[in-house]
This record gives structure tokens, sequence and C-alpha cells, in this order.
């Protein structure tokens, strides 16, 4: 064949230039791939998920979190739980998974590069939270007054503000009257 002949026609992979070269191997098929979900090498899919996120965005996810497991729902008299009081109403597995979630908090704390003795009182409060929960009915209630998913957060959210990796969402200021 001349090359007027194979002008409009794609070689097949691994055939002349379009197939040559770690450039093509590494970027090939980005049309199918456009939101960038896709593993890049070396890293996994959760990894690089969370690797485009700031502190503010994965605080602002946790404080979610926190707000579903512990204060959600309004109940008569003022009085809000969560979630993780109502799934521990189920015996031995509602607490596992309640303790999983908020497991979870701890986690990204210690992805944000929060210092040991902040993942071991955050961890603490879990375990608190886990195991005193997991008594039939005070557990429960304890579930329902203790939120170690509000108080992790904002251990958390303190820790950042303090070391400047966040902006302080409260500024304290004093105002003075000039007369």
């Amino acid at each position: 064949m001349t090359s007027s002949q194979t002008a409009g026609r794609v070689p097949p992979f691994g055939a002349g230039s379009f197939g040559q070269g770690s450039d093509f191997k590494e970027n090939r098929f980005t049309q199918d791939d456009p939101f960038g979900l896709r593993a890049k090498a070396g890293q996994s899919t959760i990894d690089q998920g969370l690797a485009g996120s700031s502190p503010e965005q994965v605080l602002a996810r946790l404080e979610l979190l926190a707000h579903i497991l512990d204060t959600a729902i309004l109940l008569p008299g003022n009085r809000r739980i969560g979630l993780d009081a109502i799934v521990g109403l189920i015996p031995v597995i509602g607490d596992v998974i309640t303790t999983a979630i908020s497991s979870y908090i701890v986690w990204e704390a210690r992805r944000l590069g929060a210092p040991r003795w902040l993942i071991a009182r955050m961890a603490a409060n879990v375990a608190i939270d886990g195991v005193v929960g997991a008594v039939p009915l005070i557990g429960d209630l304890f579930d329902a007054a203790f939120k170690a998913n509000r108080r992790n957060v904002q251990l958390l959210r303190n820790h950042l503000e303090r070391s400047g990796t966040l902006r302080p969402g409260v500024i304290d200021v004093t105002a003075t009257r000039i007369d």
C-alpha cells in the first residue's frame, strides 16, 4: 500500500509511531475518563479521590457525617439524636457499624496530619462510645447523650485552626466604642 491509500486509516496498536512511546500509553483514552476518576499510577482510587480535597472540604464532609450520626433528628422537647443512637438499638451489630463509621473520622484526622495525642483522644472517644453503647438500654441512652463524633470533629477543627491549616470559623474580637 502506498501512503495515499493508508492516509485515512489508523494503524493497529503497537504499529507505527502511534503505538510507540510511553506518552501514548499514559495518556490514552482520556475521553473515557472525563472527570479524572481513574487511579493514576501508584495511587489507589480512594487516595486519588481524596488527594484533591482541601482541609476545608474534608472538614465539611466530616461535620456533615457527625451531624447525621449525632444530631440529625429533632425529638420533642428540643432534644437531638442521630443515626448512631437509632442504629445502636440493633444488638451488637448496630454498635459495630456505628463504631466503624465513627472510626472514619479518626482516619481522616490522621490523613490530615493530626498529631498522635489528638488521634489517641479521638480514638478514646470512639472506643468509649462503642463500648458503653454496647450495653443494652443504658448504652443507647449514652449514645444519644455523648455525641462522640461531634466532639471529634470539634477537636480536629480546633487543631487545624491552631496549626494554621484552616482559617478560623469564628473571629475573636473586642469592640471598643469611640465617642
